[in-house]
């Protein structure tokens, strides 16, 4: 079986005026096809390094790293943004849709950028099943003013998956959400995983690190824990625990 994600001895170092910044250092970590991991670590542990690395926006200065087989350092600036396009499906705490477009134009979005003729010809017909996967079949005209803030996520995850990608990297996908909004993107997490996706995910909770199925904690640029998580939560049962909860107190 190959990894979809292998780093070997990965460091990442950044120049700032005269001082050299090793934001990662010599991390080695390899996560297989079907695996749901989140990665974890305060402001300055280097998590947002790694996965912006693991999401090609960024190169190694160090080391080595494998997407789904291809040495990420060896390609060029073109080939890169290939394989993220190809390869890759990004979900943002920001959403980060355009404002003045339709959910569906939204999803469509990534199809554009296919370079060397391999547009799809039926993109329409893609993002609406995109939409409706993610329980948006009937918003495809609403823009996102017009939807709530998980809705809009659910867009973002439509967008995500419209290129069908191996890997889905989620950064602080909860971030902007409230609690029922959050276990109900967890919920759709889960079921991609269930399906047989690849997902990464950064976050500072912990319960919502709980949904996953391993957890790699980072501090000061180096993983200090990776293990299975032994309680994990189902986001469907904390659903139905929260809906029952809600209504107890409503009848009190």
């Amino acid at each position: 079986m190959v990894p979809v994600i292998q780093l070997v001895d990965f460091r990442k170092s950044y120049i700032t005026g005269e001082v050299e910044v090793q934001a990662v250092r010599g991390v080695t970590l390899t996560i297989n096809p079907g695996e749901f991991v989140a990665i974890m670590g305060s402001s300055g542990s280097g998590k947002s390094t790694l996965m912006n690395t693991i999401g090609c926006l960024d190169r190694p200065t160090g080391g080595k790293y494998l997407l789904d087989g291809i040495d990420v350092g060896s390609l060029n600036r073109d080939e890169l943004a290939d394989l993220r396009n190809q390869k890759i499906g990004f979900v943002f705490q920001g959403f980060n849709l355009l404002a003045r477009t339709t959910a569906l134009e939204n999803v469509e979005l990534p199809m554009l950028y296919r370079r060397g003729g391999q547009r799809f010809n039926n993109a329409r017909e893609r993002a609406m099943k995109s939409l409706e996967r993610v329980g948006l079949g009937k918003r495809t005209d609403h823009t996102p003013s017009q939807l709530s803030g998980g809705q809009q996520q659910r867009v973002a995850i439509a967008r995500a998956l419209v290129n069908e990608p191996t890997l889905l990297l989620a950064d602080e996908p909860t971030g902007n959400l409230d609690s029922r909004t959050s276990i109900e993107i967890m919920d759709i997490f889960q079921e991609l995983n269930a399906a047989g996706m690849t997902l990464v995910m950064v976050t500072h909770e912990l319960d919502i690190a709980s949904y996953s199925t391993r957890m790699v904690v980072m501090r000061d640029g180096k993983v200090v824990t990776d293990r299975p998580v032994e309680q994990r939560l189902n986001a469907k049962e904390e659903l139905a625990r929260l809906t029952q909860e809600q209504a107890a107190v409503k009848l009190a």
